[in-house]
């Protein structure tokens, strides 16, 4: 498997909003992001942190790429990327 990146909050929602993922709220330094997908709508919860949790991150990418049906390996590509 690929090495996380370290990533802020700030720079995985923008990553997520161009998945098509749009904000739906925040409440404190957690914001709520929210997508149509095929297998129904995802819901998931982002701290906007100045660097996110290897272990949190892991995890977020792991519930993404179920919801979109794209590898995590991709994902984490398409991050380091961004980056």
């Amino acid at each position: 498997m690929s090495k996380l990146p370290v990533v802020g909050g700030k720079e995985l929602i923008k990553f997520l909003k161009s998945l098509g993922y749009e904000v739906v709220r925040q409440k404190g330094s957690h914001v709520r992001l929210r997508k149509e997908t095929e297998f129904g709508t995802h819901n998931i919860t982002i701290p906007y942190h100045d660097e996110i949790a290897k272990g949190t991150l892991n995890a977020i990418l792991t519930d993404i790429s179920k919801w979109n049906n794209i590898s995590k390996e991709e994902l984490i590509k398409k991050l380091k990327n961004k980056h």
